[in-house]
């Protein structure tokens, strides 16, 4: 029985489950979404979401809990100037899984962990196809190229 036993093991062992989580969470303040599976996007918001909690403390103690966690200086610097301040009137909640469907290599179901009212352009785009040829496009370049060189 798994009485009091919390958290995804996710098939990883404990230092890897870790620097996963502390991957996730770093991607997550740097893109203000990331798309991953289920699983590991439950997991990473609890991660992420502390983090932003030591960012609305905003003390000396709570930027080395989080340098010691993420180990990206520059992200949490980010976190503690720029991301942590908009949820100040929050009292948790500041991400959001949106279900995408199924991974097309091994069917895992994907999802998107994002910030919670950060940016509204930050929403998922889908990838525009373009119905020009390989051909088409080099000649273009070329064209282009071609144009700066005789300014």
């Amino acid at each position: 029985m798994r009485h009091n036993v919390r958290g995804r093991k996710l098939n990883r062992t404990s230092s890897h489950r870790k620097a996963l989580m502390s991957n996730l969470s770093a991607q997550l303040f740097e893109h203000k979404q990331i798309i991953t599976t289920v699983e590991k996007a439950k997991e990473a918001r609890k991660y992420a979401e502390k983090m932003i909690t030591l960012g609305k403390k905003g003390d000396l103690n709570s930027l080395r809990q989080a340098l010691k966690f993420l180990r990206h200086k520059k992200t949490v610097y980010s976190l503690f100037n720029d991301i942590a301040p908009k949820y100040v009137s929050r009292n948790g909640g500041y991400t959001r899984i949106l279900k995408l469907g199924f991974r097309k290599g091994d069917a895992a179901e994907t999802a998107v962990l994002q910030l919670v009212e950060f940016d509204k352009s930050a929403a998922p785009q889908e990838k525009k196809e373009s119905n020009e040829t390989p051909v088409a496009k080099e000649e273009k370049i070329t064209s282009e190229k071609s144009a700066e060189a005789e300014q």
